[in-house]
């Protein structure tokens, strides 16, 4: 009981310590006139945000470090550190010092990004990408001052540095060297870690090897290479159970029952694709079931969504990922507001039961934000009309809606040329009727409907006489600011709707609207910043500007509280 209430004591004087040196600000204080903050997602006060490093579970306590800018003011020019914070849910979060500062040569011009690895002892450490005053990218090891700290606030770097570099006999430039992943443990003693990197236009994950987490040998072959892809950033490489066991698995595990995935983060698109496959520990060598395909492959998110990265929770046996958000705003835009990006919500991830393709959700801590909530009955939508959801605040919002679909005597023929679906979603946006579809949700809203985000689908038949179903996050009027990006997305959903249904939950959030389809199978994340359907004035509607009319089987809409603590 002493030791409980010695901790308590202790959590209580960090929390006060970070309130007085930092400042812990609550979101409330923030959005009033900021209209584009977030109130339940991760971003820091101001100055520049992106790539999400080194998440973990550590003492009970969850960590998140990430790249930032502390002179950015909204720019990404400047040299990077690490921000850190601390969370009991991944929702609500305190900040911790800011670390990786530069220290030594090896991370004097910044420090890029990279993963954390517990080691046995249950001794935490950090891999990460330092850059030397010659602009060169080397591998950096950190660890934490003090081990017992639970918050972990200060960290130091190894005096071996830099532990890794790139090997110019493998005509690797020091340039395109970078972003290790958490490490694995085999049975033969060898941590193991793949670092990105390219030669020419081919991409590599570059494996290395080491018994003591200090001395480590680049593998003459690379865990896997492709042609023509680019810069290969932010690999992550992870096991996950197969036939739909929706558990984590530890990094370091091998079994029959598992499978692997490849992620990789595509430097010239800015997408984050993912192939899985079979890892051959014996060869380090890792083969995909399917090609990858570059930019045609699986992605985690078909909108803005990129540099992500997961880790293992073993408190609640799940595999959670996390990911950078940018803006669509331009830079003089953000330069006004003071900031720029966000993360998205943390996400669980887990391999379908076919096997082909994750799936993904929000992590359940997100649904103690909810309130107030509304229910909408089942109902018919007819062909070219549209529900208002009222009751709750839509720019703040959660939202879950299914639709049924009785008949399909409207359909439309699906071409064979219709092979990028982002393109037809732009082509068959949410205000051009079809047959069946698009139906769906309009968000952030104004109420003349000059401005709205439509998450829809619509559904087509292909020469087979078999259904292609098309989820589209249309933003082409999501604001009037000439400057703002409103690019469509879209994406193919592998679903049977006549028999399956279709189904969608959006997380709205002022400037981000992150959609899942089919129960996670396919995920839209659009930043958007209406100038109309901001606070108060924003509305959401259910709609369907199609012919055919469909049900709603289910719609229950949230508003969303505010997160507790921002970064």
């Amino acid at each position: 009981m002493v030791l409980v209430y010695l901790i308590k004591v202790l959590i209580i004087l960090v929390f006060a310590y970070s309130l007085f040196m930092y400042g812990v600000f609550s979101q409330s204080d923030l959005l009033d006139d900021q209209p584009y903050r977030t109130a339940y997602h991760f971003q820091p006060i101001k100055n520049w945000i992106n790539d999400p490093c080194g998440p973990m579970i550590y003492k009970g306590i969850y960590h998140l470090f990430y790249q930032y800018n502390p002179i950015g003011n909204g720019s990404p020019n400047g040299p990077r550190v690490w921000g850190h914070s601390t969370s009991l849910d991944l929702i609500n979060w305190t900040p911790q010092p800011l670390t990786l500062e530069p220290q030594m040569e090896s991370n004097m011009n910044s420090s890029y990004t990279g993963s954390t690895t517990i080691l046995k002892g249950y001794k935490p450490t950090i891999l990460f990408t330092g850059i030397t005053p010659k602009n060169e990218q080397v591998q950096d090891l950190a660890y934490p001052k003090d081990p017992l700290d639970p918050f972990l606030k200060e960290w130091v770097l190894a005096p071996q540095n830099p532990l890794m570099y790139p090997n110019p006999q493998n005509k690797i430039d020091s340039t395109s060297f970078r972003d290790p992943t958490t490490a694995w443990l085999l049975p033969d003693g060898n941590w193991r870690v793949i670092i990105g990197s390219k030669k020419e236009r081919k991409g590599l994950a570059l494996l290395f090897k080491s018994k003591d987490f200090i001395n480590w040998v680049q593998n003459y072959d690379p865990l896997y290479s492709y042609e023509l892809t680019g810069m290969w950033e932010c690999p992550d490489f992870y096991p996950v159970f197969m036939n739909g066991v929706s558990m984590g698995v530890d990094n370091s595990i091998i079994g029959v029952n598992t499978k692997h995935v490849l992620k990789i983060s595509l430097d010239e698109t800015k997408h984050d694709v993912y192939t899985i496959g079979t890892y051959d520990f014996m060869n380090d060598g890792y083969i995909p079931d399917l090609g990858f395909e570059n930019d045609s492959s699986l992605r985690y998110d078909y909108g803005k969504y990129y540099a992500s990265k997961t880790f293992y929770d073993g408190v609640k046996m799940r595999r959670v990922l996390l990911a950078w958000v940018n803006e669509s705003s331009s830079l003089d835009d953000d330069l006004k507001k003071g900031w720029s990006g966000i993360h998205a919500i943390p996400r669980r991830i887990w391999l379908d039961k076919s096997g082909k393709q994750l799936i993904q959700w929000p992590i359940s801590e997100v649904e103690k934000l909810r309130v107030k909530p509304v229910i909408l009955p089942m109902q018919v939508l007819k062909g070219g009309s549209r529900i208002e959801i009222t009751g709750i605040s839509a720019a703040q919002a959660d939202v879950e809606i299914s639709f049924k679909i009785k008949e399909v005597s409207n359909i439309e023929r699906f071409e064979a040329s219709w092979s990028n679906p982002q393109l037809v979603c732009s082509q068959k946006g949410g205000s051009v009727s079809g047959g069946v579809g698009p139906f769906g949700l309009l968000t952030l809203a104004s109420q003349d409907l000059l401005e709205y985000t439509a998450v829809f689908f619509r559904i087509f038949k292909n020469f087979d006489n078999k259904f292609v179903v098309l989820m589209c996050s249309d933003q082409t009027r999501s604001s009037l600011n000439p400057t703002t990006d409103k690019t469509t997305y879209g994406t193919y959903v592998s679903v049977e709707p006549i028999y399956e249904g279709l189904s969608l939950r959006v997380l709205i959030d002022h400037s981000i609207v992150e959609s899942f389809g089919a129960r996670g199978k396919n995920v839209i994340t659009a930043r958007v910043y209406p100038t109309l359907a901001i606070h108060d004035k924003a509305h959401l509607y259910a709609f369907n500007n199609g012919i055919q009319d469909v049900q709603i089987t289910w719609l229950t809409a949230w508003s969303m509280n505010k997160a507790n603590y921002i970064a």
